[in-house]
């Protein structure tokens, strides 16, 4: 503000607005009177009385209160709006006033009270953006929560800081769960100063452990009653849709899934969320994306328990999820347009709404938290086919991101749910996916624990399509053991099981792993030979996949000497960074750090090896671990390789 004031030519106006409780009056009053001493006519102070019990001021009676501070007497008092504004609008012409026009309602309630053309200074602070006052030149402040730094400031102020420097983790700690907002830092801080003896770590149990609003609470100071007032205020389908976002599983979320919730389409409820913007109840972090402070989240999901019935809010959790499944079926779709599924939600071919593999992988790692907590939530309801069928609605993603912890985790809750329902093929398949995550972690024993229930169950259900895969990805479990030839034996059997069932595109995908077998064997030619097959077959059909064999072939050229290696990786690169797969993307940089390594070429191996760690480390790949430790064995580079 300070940049403002040494700028103005002429009247400023500030207009300060954040959620109740952020420090919008605290920091408007530290600031005026820090610069009073340029602004000799004094200052005058109004409240506006947005969220009193009361009607907010009316601007006439403001001006006749700012009028008799002005030297006006009350015999004297011009009656009416027009006629004290104009007098109001005189005596401050050339002079050099600070005013601090506190809690506004609105643009209209402070555009009368805003002085004349001067040396004056109008600080407004508002729970509203009050955008129209852009029309009177004014510049905008939007107060966010405090950082913990300056968040445990604000407690050693109030506490001390000898009090605070013995617990000082706890005093961050604490600052986390206040989340930076100052009333609920002066609440607790208020408390501790009331108790002297009472430990820093007592009050962040106190917070952690019961309903963070009602512990947040001293004397007739609540954190809960500030965030009252703004709500109480709102339109009928703004509280609603705040309370009703606030059933979200997560405090981030977009307009559609919101809309979902609700059950209103994404355009009917965009301005009810708008005024929720407005009012600092929720921040938009994105166009159509939105989020809650974590305190405000929990106030909202108070106004739910106390507003909506429990068959209403388990409703509008269940259209949430259903929306988030149905988008995920879509996305896998884009993904893998080919794959056999047996999800309710893969019957019909759903309407795409995303153009491109690039759009759905985006929308996929944008999702993926909500979506973890939307499966929880679903396990949660006991919806069992919608945890087991975000499970395979999201194989997709995990194929291309690798996100092990979230893999295993889902599917810990979608096997036990296939179980419930008795959908044996359903259960079959999600061991399956299983059985793929487990032989990345090297965790191959554990891996073929599951082949054996998962054929057994194939076999129930007389399930060719799943005992093939089951072949498939068994295969990479036993190969990972050593046993190359066993490898190639379930490879060959679930190759004829598919050409029998005449899945083209999932035969290809055994002819491509058996060249990768028979390359570790050292039959290249023969490996080479298959894998150009594949690729022909692939660059038509499947361009993730194809990515996949040029990135094989690109190897066997690198162990074999062929120059033509650098050809077909920088294709296989072109199209990973096409399609936005960082995990095929890693891939090929590993094979391109093998080839410079080889021409000798330190810094370059260095360089690809450094950037394929850091995205296989992001999903908590082993790869990383493997490629660190070989980048930790290089020689450092010589001069003429950097």
């Amino acid at each position: 503000m300070d940049q403002w004031l040494n700028e103005s030519d002429g009247t400023l106006v500030v207009a300060i607005s954040g959620t109740g409780g952020v420090g919008k009056s605290t920091l408007a009053l530290r600031w005026l009177h820090g610069v009073r001493h340029r602004f000799p006519d004094g200052m005058l102070y109004a409240d506006l009385g947005a969220y009193s019990s009361i009607e907010p001021a009316d601007p006439e009676h403001i001006l006749e209160a700012f009028l008799l501070a002005l030297g006006i007497p009350a015999s004297n008092m011009p009656t009416g709006l027009p006629q004290r504004q104009a007098l109001f609008r005189s005596l401050t012409s050339g002079r050099a006033h600070t005013f601090l026009l506190d809690d506004a309602v609105s643009a209209a309630q402070a555009r009368p009270l805003l002085p004349a053309h001067g040396n004056n200074v109008v600080v407004v602070t508002s729970r509203r953006r009050l955008s129209g006052l852009s029309l009177e030149g004014a510049a905008f402040l939007d107060l966010h929560p405090m950082s913990i730094k300056d968040s445990v400031q604000l407690l050693t102020k109030i506490v001390g800081a000898d009090r605070l420097d013995r617990e000082r983790n706890q005093a961050e700690e604490l600052a986390r769960l206040c989340e930076g907002m100052p009333i609920a830092l002066s609440v607790v801080g208020a408390r501790l100063s009331a108790r002297p003896h009472r430990p820093v770590s007592r009050e962040v149990g106190a917070l952690r452990s019961g309903d963070r609003l009602a512990t947040l609470t001293h004397d007739d100071s609540s954190v809960s009653a500030v965030f009252d007032l703004s709500y109480f205020a709102l339109k009928r389908p703004s509280a609603r849709a705040y309370r009703f976002c606030s059933l979200h599983p997560g405090r981030q979320f977009g307009l559609s899934a919101a809309a979902a919730a609700v059950g209103e389409e994404p355009d009917e409820l965009e301005e009810s969320l708008g005024e929720l913007v407005d009012c600092n109840l929720i921040a938009e972090v994105s166009d159509r994306r939105y989020k809650f402070h974590s305190l405000l989240y929990a106030h909202a999901r108070q106004q739910a328990e106390r507003s909506d019935g429990p068959d209403e809010r388990e409703a509008a959790v269940r259209r949430m999820a259903e929306w988030y499944l149905d988008r995920s079926a879509a996305a896998d779709f884009t993904l893998r347009p080919t794959r056999r599924r047996v999800g309710s939600r893969f019957r019909t071919r759903p309407e795409s709404p995303f153009p491109s593999h690039r759009d759905a992988l985006r929308w996929l790692a944008e999702e993926r938290h909500n979506l973890l907590a939307m499966v929880q939530t679903a396990d949660e309801h006991g919806w069992d086919d919608v945890t087991w069928e975000f499970c395979e609605a999201m194989w997709g993603f995990f194929l291309h991101a690798r996100h092990y912890d979230d893999w295993l985790q889902i599917h810990e809750l979608g096997i036990p749910a296939a179980q419930r329902t008795g959908n044996l093929t359903a259960e079959a398949r999600l061991r399956t996916q299983l059985i793929v995550a487990l032989t990345h972690l090297r965790r191959f024993d554990d891996a073929l624990g599951e082949g054996a229930v998962a054929l057994s169950l194939a076999a129930n259900a007389n399930d060719e399509f799943t005992k093939a895969a089951l072949l498939f990805e068994l295969a990479g479990a036993v190969e990972g053991k050593g046993d190359l030839q066993a490898a190639l034996r379930y490879l060959r059997q679930a190759e004829v099981l598919r050409e029998r069932i005449g899945t083209e595109r999932a035969a290809a995908l055994c002819r491509r792993r058996i060249g990768e077998v028979l390359a570790k064997l050292g039959h290249h030619d023969e490996a080479v030979a298959i894998l150009l097959e594949v690729a022909e077959y692939m660059s038509t059909t499947d361009r993730a996949e194809y990515a996949r064999v040029l990135t094989r072939l690109g190897a066997i050229y690198v162990r074999t000497g062929r120059q033509d290696a650098s050809t077909v990786l920088a294709e296989a690169l072109g199209i990973a960074r096409e399609l936005g797969s960082p995990l095929y993307e890693a891939g090929v940089l590993a094979v391109l750090g093998d080839a410079a390594q080889q021409q000798g070429n330190i810094a370059e191996a260095q360089h690809h090896w450094a950037a394929a760690v850091e995205i296989y480390s992001r999903g908590g790949d082993p790869k990383a671990e493997e490629l660190s430790a070989r980048l930790s064995s290089l020689p450092s580079p010589r001069k003429s390789d950097s």
